[in-house]
């Protein structure tokens, strides 16, 4: 099945370049905000969803990629699609999470490994938004040629991303709260 040719929609590719700068933008300010003064109870629950749905994403990923490997196309864009959406459930929650909380401060002994991790989490995380939003949707308009070409990077940046979010919240655990 060829796909050369496939014409992607310049709207929606500014649209992720826009989506990912307002993202960008809110993570900045949020990290900047003073502490909320009232803070729902619900609020302490949410750095374990976000593990949840990190390590649940990490889990979705690599089935992504058997699946395609076994040339099960169609559970493998239902695994990735899955992963988007519970991607952008994640965000929410983060912020909702950093809004009322702040940041958490590491106290224990493995600084080095524990900002080793955060540091490299962060920066991919942020490298990868764009072009994980961008190969996906190539694959939904029909640019497979492209989608794959864009997926040997991005692939392995999101699979760590999803990995060490899980591994983040385990350093932190203990100073939710404190």
């Amino acid at each position: 099945m060829s796909t050369q040719g496939v014409k992607l929609d310049k709207r929606v590719v500014y649209g992720i370049y826009a989506f990912t700068a307002v993202v960008y933008a809110l993570v900045i300010i949020l990290h900047e905000m003073p502490q909320a003064s009232f803070v729902p109870g619900f609020v302490q629950y949410l750095p374990l969803l976000n593990a949840i749905i990190n390590g649940t994403c990490f889990l979705l990923l690599v089935g992504a990629l058997v699946a395609i490997k076994q040339k099960n196309v169609s559970l493998h864009k239902t695994l990735n699609s899955t992963a988007m959406v519970l991607s952008v459930v994640f965000l929410l929650s983060y912020v909702l999470n950093h809004f009322f909380s702040g940041d958490t401060i590491y106290g224990g002994e493995q600084k080095g490994v524990f900002y080793f991790i955060l540091f490299t989490h962060i920066v991919l995380a942020g490298l990868s938004l764009p072009f994980i939003l961008l190969a996906y949707y190539k694959a939904y308009a029909g640019d497979l040629m492209g989608h794959r070409k864009m997926v040997k990077y991005t692939y392995p940046m999101w699979v760590y991303v999803t990995f060490t979010g899980v591994l983040v919240y385990a350093f932190l655990a203990p100073y939710y709260g404190s």
